[in-house]
């Protein structure tokens, strides 16, 4: 098939010589954007410089430069990853790269950590690009003898100690579920996310999902949509279009003005959804506990998509304001709204199959605060923690791989030392400019 226009934008972030590699057949080696508008868009509506998740070197060229063997080969540093999440893959393809001697340590058999729980809720197909991605890098540098690869082989401290000719070592081990202090939290009904997405646990057909930050809806996205009896996670390019669009009132012959189906508009005014309802037959409670708008802090230029599929389904409900009493025998969940509003405070059971915890991480640290116990404190002058381990938040990608490729890019100098080792963009004029017409908005 032939075009007359090609046009392309964010992809361009993601990989600058996406052209070249395509012309080339190079498709292997191209770095995929995963449409996420985290660095992009969502930077640019607020004044700050975009930039890309997947590669934050993007608009920032003159501050990061991953060049091959830039570092000199007396200076170069045996280092060692444990963890191979997003920000344990930027930093050892980053540092590997410019010439340092890589190991990478993972426990688990497979690369990519939350990624590979990311990539399975819908519209977050392109995340398997991003492992693919990487495991090309990781082959080619291993081929290379820059990096060795350890997977299936857990670290401990003693491991740590005892491996001599490691002058730093890289904690990537990301983060635990952060489980509430709610009476009854250990029936056997709750659940955490890793529960749903990564060990495959099968959740009823009545799910209430404590937590609506981006992993609560991103749970609830999964749950509705998702059908047991299917275990294939799809990838981009088995996306029905045509179910795409239709879904989204979009005329793909672009015969209708505006290129919108006229159906669609009518039933939009009509306050009606052409939608399918859940498709795996779950009626779903998102739980809050803040007042206002549940999904409020998701992003900002996608943010409305993910709270339009949950309302369009009409199969989730909503609550804000929430205070969690308990959990009872049978696995039901009890609330109160608005406590201590007055006429508006409210009792309820929310009567459910299963809960999902979905309310918060907390960082992995364990290897980084034994060491600051043990050798005299020596080891811990060695350990940098990066990403979800340094900083848990929301699964916050975008923090994770610039911290540890702008980190990759410093860690051979000598006043770079742990608790020291945060490096960032500093402010722009754009968004300098931005923050100071807000004052006047």
């Amino acid at each position: 098939d032939y075009a007359d226009l090609v046009s392309m934008a964010r992809p361009f972030l993601a990989d600058p010589y996406i052209l070249s590699k395509s012309r080339e057949g190079r498709t292997d080696e191209i770095n995929t954007c995963i449409g996420c508008n985290q660095a992009c868009l969502d930077h640019a509506f607020v004044g700050k410089t975009a930039s890309c998740l997947v590669n934050p070197v993007a608009c920032h060229e003159t501050e990061l430069s991953v060049e091959k063997d830039s570092v000199h080969p007396d200076q170069r540093l045996n280092i060692s990853i444990v963890g191979s999440g997003p920000a344990g893959l930027a930093f050892a393809t980053t540092a590997a790269t410019i010439g340092h001697n890589v190991t990478l340590y993972d426990k688990a058999d497979n690369i990519g950590g939350q990624f590979n729980m990311a990539k399975r809720i819908p519209g977050k197909e392109e995340f398997h690009e991003t492992i693919r991605y990487f495991n090309w890098q990781l082959s080619n540098l291993e081929k290379e003898g820059r990096i060795t690869m350890k997977l299936g082989t857990e670290v401990s401290n003693a491991d740590m100690i005892a491996d001599t000719t490691v002058d730093k070592w890289i904690i990537a081990t990301g983060v635990d579920p952060r489980t509430p202090t709610i009476p009854g939290i250990d029936h056997p009904n709750v659940l955490s996310y890793i529960d749903i997405l990564k060990n495959g646990v099968k959740a009823g057909k009545r799910v209430a999902v404590i937590g609506a930050g981006g992993i609560g809806f991103d749970v609830a996205e999964f749950l509705l949509h998702h059908n047991d009896d299917d275990e294939h996670d799809k990838k981009a390019d088995e996306i029905d279009v045509d179910d795409f669009l239709a879904d989204w009132g979009v005329d793909g012959t672009n015969e209708s003005r505006g290129g919108l189906l006229m159906n669609s508009v009518k039933n939009s005014k009509n306050g009606e959804t052409s939608r399918p309802k859940s498709l795996s037959g779950r009626q779903i409670v998102m739980l809050q506990r803040k007042k206002g708008k549940l999904g409020k802090g998701l992003g900002k230029t996608t943010g409305w998509i993910h709270r339009t599929t949950l309302a369009k389904s009409k199969s989730v409900k909503m609550l804000d304001a929430v205070t969690y009493d308990k959990i009872d025998e049978d696995g039901n969940l009890h609330i109160i709204r608005n406590k201590g509003d007055g006429p508006n405070e409210k009792r309820e059971v929310v009567e459910v199959d299963n809960i999902i915890v979905c309310a918060g991480q907390v960082s992995k640290k364990d290897l980084e605060e034994e060491a600051s116990s043990i050798d005299g404190g020596e080891l811990a002058g060695k350990v940098y923690t990066i990403g979800g381990a340094y900083e848990a938040g929301e699964l916050d990608a975008k923090r994770a791989i610039d911290m540890s490729t702008r980190l990759a890019l410093k860690i051979g100098d000598s006043s770079v030392v742990p608790g020291r080792h945060k490096f960032q963009s500093g402010v722009g004029a754009e968004e300098k400019l931005f923050q100071f017409m807000r004052k006047f908005m």
